[in-house]
């Protein structure tokens, strides 16, 4: 009897993750531009919100962004930061603008487990937010990266 509590104490103590362990890492680190949840809802449209600050996505083929062709710079929606360049943009065709790069060091990643099986997720380096996630699944002749991106979460800056 003495060794099957020994083993359920034991069991217990190794199966128990505390409150902090189960923070995302998106939490845990904090960003040059920070603001209150009611700062940012103050900011940003409804839409913008649920993607940017609460990781929601965009319904697929919604986003004029998805169809923008012009030369230019996607920038964070939220805080204007300069995300994606329109020479790495391609149709992916799964509805929501696709890129094979970003502009290194203001794209922050972290896992998703959202959806049971582990996902890359992107956010912005500045902010924090929630941008969309990449893939393997990319251009071969290039990065063989996919970028999948949340138009409500871009803001188009067309090259002068």
């Amino acid at each position: 009897m003495r060794k099957i509590i020994t083993l359920l104490i034991l069991g217990l103590m190794f199966s128990c993750n505390s409150t902090a362990q189960k923070k995302d890492m998106k939490e845990q680190k904090e960003f040059p531009v920070s603001k209150t949840e009611a700062e940012w809802k103050k900011e940003l449209s409804n839409e913008e919100f649920y993607v940017l600050r609460e990781e929601g996505t965009e319904r697929p083929f919604t986003s004029p962004l998805n169809k923008e062709y012009r030369e230019g710079t996607y920038h964070c929606a939220a805080c204007d930061t300069p995300l994606f360049e329109s020479e790495h943009k391609f149709d992916s065709g799964t509805g929501w603008p696709s890129f094979d790069r970003e502009i290194e060091g203001n794209v922050a990643f972290g896992t998703d487990n959202k959806l049971g099986y582990s996902r890359n997720e992107e956010h912005c380096a500045t902010c924090g937010g929630h941008l969309g996630h990449v893939f393997n699944d990319g251009p071969r002749k290039t990065t063989g990266k996919r970028h999948c991106i949340n138009g409500v979460a871009l803001k188009f800056v067309p090259a002068e």
